[in-house]
């Protein structure tokens, strides 16, 4: 990397927004995110889940993209041709929804510009508002490809989106027919089964007297009294005694007057509701196919927004669904067929874009065949060819593609792929064509040719993203060399939408899966556990924080807090409790380089000959462990486990540990301290390079600062670090662990004594393991300085009577092996320590004999909730502890207990 701003002396703050962006725009402009697919040997490829080009950023793309990009950018590190792919989702129906709102208020509709002028209208919409969420992950420090950047109508894509309905039409997997879907009043158009959302709803089951012709009556149950109008047969089961003499018999459908055929069905179930149910071939999906059987008519009573048509009795025509339905329910009541009203939770579908309770209706659509295209993406998961991160999912794939439904593609709207299929307007042909080119004329006739009103659905280009974004159909250098991608991360909020179609898609139009392996992120959600949307007002704005708290703050907080699969929780009212961790942790290495990079050496390398000093083998073998279960976490996608073990290595090895321990011999000068500097460097790099797929621009900016970063380059290049068998050190491990102990030891003795902080006191030291000694044989000196200590003696400590020790003092019993002891007579109040903790022992003798009370009282065990039981018999064990602990301290200040 060339000389810039950026490689200059640390300041004495980190300051994340005067640094990333000029880092990142460097990183683009060398090129470090580009890829040629000339010679691409080892590829690792994920394409992103493209956003709406809709979408301002939100957290939820903060988490998704964030992980991609830590997995990308190790990948890079390791020396894989690294190719991420970015992009947008044209977006049908959100996409066309925010024009439509545009234009409304300025008391305008789409049908007031034509077809054409409002595509071109969203098309300017798009060219001035569709990049933002691009330029916005590149503020998260996102490393795409931005040269390969795709938009799914882009030419290409929308090149490969006619290649595959004509491909899909001609093997009979694509059809038109008429069939029950669900239809969105608001958006006026027919939704996927995936795209309508049900969820469980409190409604009201209304019980209605239907009069039989023949004299007598038949109670129907039903939670959409509305439909009724629709209705043209009712139905029984075959084997419900009840009803089996009027099977063939007609009733009278109330306020309409029009006769109802009875007819027996399997499909009817006698113990729901009276064990008659209306049939509404045009309303419902089970009653659609009771009629196909029984040759009822299907007749629509619902225009395309939602209200009642010209089918139904005047005095309900023009209502909307829900005012029908009170009048309907009014009208009823009124005339005595309304047999009573009751709660009835059931679920109801919405439209996944606008919440819209949808409407189940008849409808002449296209549909994709995709049991056939299901078999093989659900073998390869079987046989264990495709994997789910976590696992879990696995199995609700597996089942979604076992029951799999026909896809709805067709959709009622002007923005999006438009369907190619084109019909003849000549008299007395009727020829049906479907090409990849626009035709000129009727191939049949030479008539004149009217395309499809209908646009796709949208994820029926998305489908096609891992090869449509790399040049299929045509066999592109970039296709060759990239396909099939590796691994994709997502959230499971699409896994049907979207995952899986690609899967079916991959098999159909490149012979096998496009990807090995899925990782399922989690949802992002505030502090009550409430999911993140504007209707709560509960969302933190990613470059918010990234303003405030710098990107790697903020990625730091996503990653450590989110293990794969599970939900991360932020409290949107105190960014500051949330961020500030990541923050710290920022702030931390920035100045642990501080104090490094004085004593960095150019002279460095892994292959060096070991370490002479202890405590320079310690860490160096403490690195060599810390890349390996990185390795293991970032390997197995793991990645919440490799930020919290890089965080753990960086506070506490090294700054806490290693920094004190070469303070001497960095201040000693000499060889001490040119072995010290080529390990601080070494190991400063290594952590570095560990932590910087999770926090890239603080560690290129203090790896920047290397002396030999000129010759590195960057770290976003590499290489990633492969330490020696050699760098694994037991003995320096158990060494130091022991002096950690050590030390350890005489600080909770200090906390515990009240001992003043800058009182420097003796200790003495029994039967020390042999770690501890070869430690302090090499680090006495430092030991003494981070522990407070005058002087560290061998021997025991003189006991009188019993084994009891004369001298007043604290003790302690080492877990390596070994004991030591404070004195503390003129080091501490005695007395006033004796009264204090006299006073303790005495109000937990108190407390201990309430709780034995509580707990032999019969009353107290025959009523008291289990939990309450177990609870003050933990409680019992705890003060049993303090008693034991306090009696102990009362010991060593030489008071009888």
């Amino acid at each position: 990397m060339g000389d810039s701003p950026i490689r200059t002396a640390l300041s004495s703050r980190y300051d994340p927004a005067g640094l990333e962006g000029p880092m990142y725009d460097r990183w683009v402009e060398d090129g470090l995110f580009h890829v040629p697919a000339e010679g691409a040997e080892r590829p690792y490829v994920i394409v992103i889940p493209p956003p709406n080009v809709t979408a301002a950023l939100h957290m939820g793309h903060g988490l998704n993209n964030t992980l991609q990009d830590v997995i990308i950018r190790r990948r890079r590190m390791q020396g894989f041709d690294v190719l991420w792919v970015p992009g947008t989702d044209h977006a049908g129906i959100a996409t066309q929804n925010v024009v439509e709102r545009q234009l409304g208020q300025r008391g305008l509709t789409r049908f007031d510009l034509g077809r054409e002028a409002f595509v071109d209208r969203v098309w300017e919409w798009v060219e001035e508002y569709g990049g933002r969420i691009i330029n916005q992950l590149r503020t998260i420090g996102c490393s795409c490809d931005w040269e390969r950047t795709r938009f799914t109508l882009d030419e290409g894509l929308s090149n490969a989106v006619r290649e595959v309905f004509v491909r899909l039409y001609e093997k009979d997997l694509i059809y038109r027919g008429r069939y029950i879907i669900n239809w969105c009043p608001r958006c006026r158009t027919a939704l996927s089964n995936e795209e309508a959302e049900h969820r469980d709803l409190d409604g009201r089951l209304f019980r209605i007297r239907y009069p039989l012709v023949a004299g007598g009556h038949v109670d129907v149950a039903t939670t959409r009294p509305e439909t009724m109008l629709g209705d043209t047969g009712l139905a029984v089961s075959p084997d419900d005694e009840r009803y089996r003499d009027l099977v063939g018999e007609e009733a009278e459908l109330p306020l309409v007057g029009r006769r109802l055929r009875i007819v027996a069905d399997l499909h009817v179930d006698p113990a729901f509701g009276s064990g008659v149910v209306k049939v509404t071939p045009a309303h419902d999906p089970n009653d659609f196919e009771i009629g196909r059987r029984h040759g009822f008519e299907a007749l629509d009573v619902m225009t395309d927004g939602g209200a009642m048509n010209d089918a139904v009795p005047e005095a309900y025509r023009g209502l909307d669904r829900f005012e029908a339905r009170d009048r309907v329910v009014a009208d009823l009541e009124s005339g005595g067929w309304l047999v009573g009203v009751e709660d009835h939770a059931h679920s109801v579908g919405r439209c996944y874009r606008c919440d819209t309770v949808v409407e189940p209706r008849l409808s002449l659509q296209w549909f994709v065949r995709m049991k056939p295209l299901a078999e093989p993406g659900l073998a390869a998961y079987k046989s264990g060819e495709l994997r789910f991160h976590p696992e879990r999912y696995g199995r609700v794939y597996q089942n979604w593609m076992e029951n799999i439904r026909d896809w709805c593609i067709s959709r009622q709207l002007w923005w999006g792929h438009r369907i190619p299929v084109w019909y003849c307007e000549a008299p007395g042909c009727g020829e049906t064509v479907v090409t990849t080119e626009d035709p000129d004329a009727c191939p049949a006739c030479a008539g004149e040719l009217r395309q499809d009103e209908d646009v796709l659905d949208t994820w029926f280009s998305s489908w096609l993203w891992p090869f449509s974004t790399l040049g299929w159909p045509e066999g592109t250098d970039d296709l060759e060399a990239f396909y099939p991608t590796a691994t994709l991360v997502t959230a499971p909020e699409i896994l049907f939408f979207w995952v899986a179609r690609m899967i079916m898609a991959g098999f159909e139009f490149m012979d096998g899966l496009p990807f090995s392996d899925v990782l399922l992120n989690g949802t992002v959600r505030d502090h009550l556990g409430r999911r993140m949307s504007k209707s709560l007002g509960n969302g933190i704005d990613p470059l918010e924080v990234v303003d405030a708290y710098g990107a790697d703050a903020m990625r730091f907080t996503l990653v450590r807090g989110s293990p794969l699969g599970t939900d991360i929780q932020l409290d949107y009212e105190n960014l500051e409790a949330a961020f500030r961790p990541g923050r710290n942790f920022a702030n931390k290495m920035w100045n642990a380089a501080r104090f490094a990079l004085p004593h960095a050496r150019a002279d460095v390398s892994p292959e060096d000959p070991p370490a002479g000093a202890l405590a320079d083998r310690w860490i160096r073998s403490r690195l060599a462990g810390l890349a390996r279960d990185m390795d293991a976490s970032y390997e197995n996608f793991r990645l919440h486990e490799a930020a919290e073990t890089g965080h753990a290595f960086v506070w506490g090895d090294f700054c806490d540990w290693y920094l004190e321990l070469s303070k001497r011999r960095l201040a000693e000068g000499g060889e001490a301290a040119r072995e010290a500097g080529r390990t601080l460097t070494l190991v400063l790099r290594g952590w570095l390079s560990l932590l910087h797929p999770i926090v890239p621009f603080v560690t290129e900016a203090i790896a920047d600062r290397l002396p030999d970063a000129g010759a590195a380059g960057s770290l976003v290049t590499g290489p990633w670090p492969d330490y020696p068998d050699d760098w694994c050190d037991p003995e320096a491990d158990a060494a130091i662990e022991a002096l950690q102990e050590f030390i350890g030891a005489i600080r909770m003795l200090r906390a515990e004594y009240g001992i003043a902080q800058g009182a420097r006191v003796p200790v003495r030291l029994t039967d020390p393991s042999p770690g501890l000694e070869r430690a302090l044989a090499e680090e006495e000196g430092s030991a003494s300085r981070l522990a407070g200590l005058s002087s560290i003696r061998r021997g025991r400590v003189a006991t009188g009577e019993g084994g009891v020790a004369t001298e007043v003092g604290a003790h302690a019993v080492l877990p390596a092996g070994g004991e030591l002891f404070i004195p503390l007579e003129g080091v501490i109040d005695v007395e006033a320590e004796r009264r204090r903790i006299g006073k303790e022992m005495e109000r937990a003798v108190k407390l201990l004999a309430g709780s034995r009370r509580k707990l032999e009282n019969r009353g107290f065990l025959d009523h008291a909730p289990p939990e309450v039981i177990a609870r003050e018999q933990e409680k019992l064990v705890s003060l049993n502890e303090q008693r034991a602990r306090l009696e102990e301290k009362l010991r060593s200040l030489g008071s009888p207990v």
